[in-house]
């Protein structure tokens, strides 16, 4: 097999990573639309239909992550990525556009399928094209476009948020603002688009398509029922629970639910899109960060770092909400949050998820490991706004503490050090 230049690697993982720009911008930016279509739709008394709006793409990501795998086993990696880009400018040009409310959900769906598309191909195409000296790094470049994408979003809401306290402004926000923040996504997703032509299939798969030769479209459809062989077992479960904690360690409900965040901490509308943007740039940053240390820290340690820092971050935050504090402490405890996240959990749960299964079975069970994250994403996002008017802000970070706690616990028993390790070297060591 020709061997790829380290610098067509770059490029091709710069490209494949365009997905998750897309998958954090498209993820994001129904948060600063969120008062304004309420109110041009006519649903900011109904709670149901509001969570509809909101989780609308979330089932379309589990209906992408469910397909991609099988899909991507049998007619590659590389064309799946270009599927997630035409759904994505599909999505940000209807979703925009639609005055129907049932029509504007659906353009939403197609969205969500293009992030569950892009999140399970993404970084599955760039760890098996990247040397495994540089994979760490590289598929950390897939989250480093993932919260890029979120920091678009909350500047492009920002900008086109005008001031609320003006009617003539106020109208302008529920007749167009809310419309060009979805359509502000149609110049990169043409891109992804158009570069997503230049990349050549996964080494990988040619690779494992070339030796099955006949029995290969078989043998993939058998993917399923050959994951939950016993042999499998251990590594498919230790994915679930690095998939699924990524979520649920309650990170992401700063990002869908900042105005109630905030709120609860004293900051009007004007203040929330102004600590949002400043959540988004600590995001980034330490993304960077992340860059930087997961080939020399490891995969293992930064867990480590995440799910204990996150515990104690959000014990001291809760406790912060209970006695009632509001301020800029309170928002320096949510960027502190943010910042653990973004070097820790963000990026490396992709990365391992990228790098411990089997070639055989990677295709499927990083599929399964994507709808099982987007399960977990769901769950988050319907549980959050129950869990915070039935225990307060407060009981909410006292249990996302306690789930960062008992993972940190699994963690340290369970999860092994990958950095460095050739995924031939990872397949016999995790799968006897």
């Amino acid at each position: 097999m020709q061997r790829i230049s380290k610098s067509f690697v770059y490029f091709i993982c710069l490209v494949s990573a365009m997905g998750g720009l897309l998958f954090g911008y498209d993820w994001v930016v129904i948060g600063g639309a969120k008062p304004f279509y309420e109110l041009y739709f006519g649903i900011s008394d109904s709670p149901l239909l509001q969570g509809v709006a909101m989780t609308t793409a979330l089932v379309g990501c589990l209906v992408g992550a469910m397909v991609a795998g099988a899909a991507a086993d049998r007619y590659g990696r590389k064309p799946l990525l270009t599927t997630s880009a035409v759904l994505f400018t599909v999505s940000a040009i209807a979703t925009g556009l639609f005055n129907d409310f049932i029509l504007f959900n659906i353009a939403r769906f197609i969205g969500g399928v293009g992030i569950g598309v892009a999140s399970a191909m993404a970084p599955m195409y760039i760890a098996e094209v990247s040397p495994a000296d540089i994979r760490g790094r590289m598929v950390s470049l897939n989250q480093m476009t993932i919260v890029l994408g979120i920091l678009g979003a909350q500047i492009v809401n920002m900008l086109l948020a005008r001031d609320t306290s003006v009617a003539a402004n106020q109208m302008w926000n529920v007749a167009w603002g809310w419309r060009w923040m979805f359509w502000a996504e149609t110049l990169p997703a043409v891109l992804f688009l158009v570069m997503s032509f230049f990349i050549p299939e996964s080494p990988v798969y040619q690779k494992l398509k070339a030796a099955a030769k006949p029995e290969y479209g078989r043998q993939q459809e058998a993917g399923l029922l050959e994951l939950g062989q016993m042999k499998y077992r251990k590594v498919l479960w230790l994915g679930l629970v690095i998939a699924v904690f990524q979520q649920w360690c309650g990170t992401n409900v700063i990002f869908n639910y900042a105005q109630e965040i905030f709120a609860g901490a004293g900051f009007d509308v004007d203040g929330m899109f102004i600590n949002i943007v400043i959540t988004g740039i600590a995001n980034v940053l330490f993304t960077i960060v992340a860059l930087y240390t997961i080939e020399k820290w490891g995969r293992r340690t930064l867990m480590l770092m995440g799910a204990g820092g996150l515990g104690l971050i959000y014990l001291t935050l809760g406790t912060c909400y209970f006695f009632g504090l509001t301020g800029i402490m309170m928002v320096a405890l949510v960027v502190t949050a943010i910042s653990v996240y973004a070097m820790t959990l963000g990026p490396v749960t992709w990365t391992l998820l990228a790098e411990i299964f089997p070639h055989r079975i990677r295709g499927v069970a990083m599929a399964v490991c994507t709808f099982a994250l987007w399960t977990g994403c769901c769950t988050l996002t319907f549980s959050f706004p129950s869990m915070n008017a039935t225990l307060g802000s407060s009981g909410t970070f006292w249990i996302y503490s306690a789930i960062c706690i008992s993972a940190f616990i699994f963690l340290f028993r369970c999860l092994p050090e990958t950095k460095g390790k050739s995924l031939e070297q990872l397949e016999r060591e995790l799968v006897k």
